[in-house]
């Protein structure tokens, strides 16, 4: 059904309220429309692009959260954490985080968002890692999002052990488990 732009308009900013994460790509089929008429829907209305949507909500809602790194610290966006228990963050995969032969993203930006969530989701003043196993079972391209979760496994006095596992499209691209110590329970 077609709508016109004040009705469209109306219910972009409903579903935007509902689900700030929607591409720009998924409101243009939503709505049978192109990208670009979402996008200059959005600066109409002045709602932020995708990145900066979930930078804001992330910040609003967790930067109390995180205890261990201050939240600017963490490499890639936390979308959802639960302090001693589990954390998702996603990771845009950019130009400069890889390659310029093959578009392939360096390793070490895999790593550091794991290894900052494993970090994150720890809730205490202090955390490092002491010991890590990392397996990377595909490449990730530039362009690619990826979703990290970490798990906590374990917490045993000064060490807490985290399973961490980044996805592209729900595939498993990097998994590790991490030894982390604490300063305290």
């Amino acid at each position: 059904m077609k709508r016109n732009k004040k009705q469209r308009q109306s219910l972009l900013v409903e579903t935007i309220k509902e689900n700030p994460f929607i591409t720009d790509e998924d409101l243009a089929d939503k709505f049978s429309v192109s990208v670009q008429t979402i996008r200059l829907d959005r600066l109409e209305l002045s709602i932020p692009e995708l990145r900066e949507r979930i930078k804001t909500v992330a910040e609003k809602k967790f930067e109390d959260e995180v205890v261990a790194l201050p939240i600017e610290e963490v490499i890639g966006e936390i979308i959802d954490i639960e302090l001693d228990n589990v954390a998702i963050s996603i990771f845009d995969v950019k130009e400069e985080h890889v390659f310029k032969r093959n578009q392939i993203a360096r390793g070490h930006h895999l790593f550091a968002q794991a290894n900052s969530l494993a970090v994150a989701v720890i809730n205490d003043d202090l955390a490092l890692t002491a010991k890590a196993n990392i397996h990377f079972t595909r490449s990730v391209k530039q362009g690619e999002r990826v979703v990290c979760k970490a798990k906590v496994i374990s917490i045993d006095n000064d060490r807490t052990k985290i399973e961490v596992i980044s996805t592209v499209h729900n595939e498993c691209v990097f998994k590790g488990e991490f030894d982390m110590y604490r300063s305290h329970q």
